[in-house]
């Protein structure tokens, strides 16, 4: 059930239009949602007094994953907008909730920027990746990946503290239609 509620969700958010002139990109751009709603859905779920938390001193606080996110959608991002990551070192910088969240937002609206200006034609044009020649789309879903990567990794946080992930959440029905 849970993967028709996803394939139908995945289907509203692609526009006509968009499918029509630049179906590659809609999609990616759908997926691109769906990661990033996971990653903001987290921050909601996540109380202020579980941003400290982390299960072994190896591993990312969750406020550090929030912030390592936000970097990553500068760094994957910018080199499908511009051939080349960008670098913000949030991670580095911002300590607080308050400035990860400002940052996370900034963040995904400068991906969303990107897949607004972006075409079929110039998503398959070749930039350089860490070393390797890839497509300007297959850094945008490398973006995709990264982030639900980290998002597993919220996924265990959130259980490790009893919070149900927003994947994993009920959703609520839509209204029905009344009859007049």
């Amino acid at each position: 059930m849970k993967s028709i509620s996803a394939l139908l969700a995945f289907a509203a958010m692609l526009s006509a239009q968009d499918q029509v002139a630049n179906p590659l990109v809609a999609t990616s751009r759908a997926m691109f949602g769906i990661s990033k709603n996971d990653v903001l859905g987290s921050v909601d779920k996540i109380p202020a007094n579980l941003w400290s938390f982390q299960p072994t001193t190896e591993v990312r606080t969750v406020g550090q994953l929030f912030a390592h996110i936000a970097d990553g959608q500068y760094e994957f991002c910018g080199v499908a907008a511009e051939g080349k990551p960008l670098s913000k070192d949030i991670e580095q910088t911002a300590k607080s909730r308050d400035d990860i969240v400002a940052a996370l937002n900034r963040a995904f609206a400068y991906c969303d920027s990107v897949y607004a200006m972006t075409t079929d034609a110039k998503a398959a044009e070749r930039v350089k990746f860490f070393g390797m020649d890839i497509t300007r789309l297959g850094a945008l879903d490398f973006n995709i990946a990264h982030n639900m990567e980290h998002y597993g990794n919220l996924v265990t946080y959130m259980r490790l503290n009893k919070i149900v992930p927003p994947s994993s959440a009920p959703r609520t029905p839509a209204p029905a239609a009344t009859k007049k």
